[in-house]
């Protein structure tokens, strides 16, 4: 992974979890060629472990082919809640949880 090609490591991403792309407005150019430009995806590979999906993938330089970063995406499903992770030196870190019910308990206003 390289700390040059990018603005900020690891930004906090709050709930935004990518299970693909890149985060191009973190992206500040190639530290081996020195262009700026899109990125591409190499060597994703998707497993299941234990319940959880893991996706991961590098970030490449289109020009050089130089490694930006490695991103990982998980997904799994834990009690009633679906749950992501991300973790990106170029795309940041993230968490979120979505209820798989119709109505999130913990969006329930009390009743009394």
């Amino acid at each position: 992974m390289c700390g040059d090609c990018v603005e900020k490591e690891y930004p906090n991403r709050g709930n935004t979890c990518l299970e693909n792309g890149s985060f191009l407005l973190n992206y500040v150019g190639c530290a081996m060629c020195n262009k700026r430009d899109f990125m591409l995806i190499a060597n994703k590979s998707t497993k299941e472990e234990d319940g959880e999906e893991i996706v991961t993938y590098d970030h490449i330089c289109k020009n050089c082919h130089h490694i930006v970063a490695r991103h990982e995406y998980t997904f799994s499903v834990m009690d009633e809640y679906q749950e992501y992770t991300m973790l990106c030196l170029l795309c940041g870190k993230a968490e979120d949880s979505i209820s798989v019910l119709p109505d999130d308990p913990r969006q329930m206003a009390p009743l009394f």
